[in-house]
Order: C-alpha cells, then structure tokens, then sequence
C-alpha cells in the first residue's frame, strides 16, 4: 500500500542528503514541460514494461501533475514495495516555490494538444456541415478515422505533426535549472 508524502517532507528529506528514486509517471511532453529536479520520467503507459529499471526495493516516490495517477501506478506496485505518492503532484511542488526543470516551451502535454485539435476540428465540421457546407462531414470523418487509427496502432500522425513544431521543442541553451545535489551526485 502507497503512502502519501507532503512537498515539504520530501524537499525537508531531499535537502538533509537523503535521495529517494523519484519517479515522474507523467507523459514525456508534461514531463518536458516541468519536473523535479532529479525525477526520471517513465510514463504511466510504460511503467510495467520498465519495472526493471527500477530501484524499488530501496523505495521510491512516485509523481504526476496531481497525485492520481502516481496512485494508479502505486496500486500497480501492490503492497510488497515500498511506495510513497508525493501529494498533489508537481503542481504542489511548484505552488510552494520550489524549483523545477524545464526543457520544453510548452506546459500542455501532446494529449492535451491534440484532443484540442481534433475536438476543435469535428466542432468546426459540425457546425460548417449544419449550417449547409455538407463538405466539412469529410474533416469529422478524417478526424475520426484518424483518431481510430492512433488508438489502434498507436501511432498519432497529428502527434507526429504536434512534436515538430516550435513550442515542442526541447530548448538547448541552459534554460533548466537542476540542482545536481538532489541526486546525490
């Protein structure tokens, strides 16, 4: 069974030399958008598949926006590992003031982004097919087949699309700030 852990118990254990794995179970794009110092990002999505890459038996805090799908994947975990859920997320961790990485320009995750687009897109078909422009029915049809395809494959060509474009991009010139003795390093 998880325990929760405030901010201000983990950043009280982080600054007296104690280093908990910290895992970030957020997808790469939120991850990308800001994350605690020293976290190592494995997607939710991903999680059971790297298990092994884990430290679990020294124990481990688990992270996401806001707590509950770090609960999800604790439940996963079951009872035998040592889990502690790091209470309202990063979310908690930035309103407290707290420093945080950031490598993408952007805070909307790739989800977010395209369930935007896609919903804006069928919205503007809907509402261009009843106001008598029967064509816009094929820019609803190309966004369900679409999404129908990336929920199958799991390949997003809209995603594809969304990681090329500048607000996606990693930035390169030391913009992140990370404070290496919260890795123990």
């Amino acid at each position: 069974m998880s325990t929760m852990i405030s901010v201000a118990a983990l950043s009280s254990e982080i600054a007296s030399g104690k280093h908990p794995q910290m895992i970030d179970v957020r997808s790469p794009s939120e991850y990308a958008g800001g994350h605690i110092p020293c976290t190592i990002s494995v997607p939710m999505d991903q999680f059971e598949a790297r298990k092994k890459d884990l430290r679990l038996e020294d124990g481990v805090v688990l992270v996401c926006k806001a707590g509950s799908r770090a609960q999800i994947v604790a439940g996963w975990l079951g009872s035998d590992t040592p889990v502690r859920v790091l209470e309202g997320g990063t979310d908690a961790w930035i309103r407290a003031g707290l420093d945080v990485v950031v490598s993408a320009k952007t805070r909307w995750s790739l989800e977010r982004q395209v369930r935007l687009i896609a919903g804006a897109l069928v919205l503007m078909a809907a509402a261009l097919a009843i106001s008598g422009f029967q064509w816009a029915i094929w820019v609803a049809l190309l966004m369900g087949v679409g999404l129908t395809f990336a929920g199958l494959t799991d390949i997003c060509p809209m995603a594809i699309l969304l990681t090329k474009m500048p607000w996606n991009q990693a930035r390169t010139k030391g913009d992140s700030k990370v404070q290496n003795a919260c890795c123990g390093r």
